[in-house]
């Protein structure tokens, strides 16, 4: 089960951070991805990180001004957005899978588990 949160409205320029706690299994083998999608817009993938061994990767689009980090005691995986930008806003969807390789980290479809969504909105 995936809990998500930390989403609200900020304005352009300001920075959130985003929860996404974990509960009722060992994540030693799995990818732990965020998510957002937009009204009228398609799923898009913004970040990840591999529970074992911390790797993690970007979307171009937030790169430079997003970063995902974990906290293997309190399974949860944190998204530290700054510099937010009215483009940004959107539902934040975390999720988890094992066996995610690299080139396939950015697909909503190989995901499995998903936690419900908190919204980020960010004004002009």
């Amino acid at each position: 089960q995936l809990q998500a949160s930390g989403g609200g409205l900020v304005q352009a320029g300001g920075s959130l951070r985003l929860s996404c706690a974990a509960s009722g299994r060992s994540f030693s083998n799995y990818m732990m991805t965020w998510f957002r999608q937009a009204p009228g817009k398609e799923r898009e993938f913004v970040a990840a990180i591999r529970w074992s061994g911390g790797g993690t990767f970007y979307a171009d689009s937030v790169k430079g001004r997003v970063s995902i980090s974990r906290e293997n005691a309190k399974k949860t995986v944190y998204l530290q957005m700054n510099n937010l930008k009215p483009e940004d806003t959107a539902v934040y969807y975390c999720a988890v899978q094992s066996g995610v390789i690299a080139s396939s980290v950015s697909r909503p479809g190989v995901y499995d588990y998903w936690g419900q969504g908190t919204q980020v909105t960010v004004s002009s």
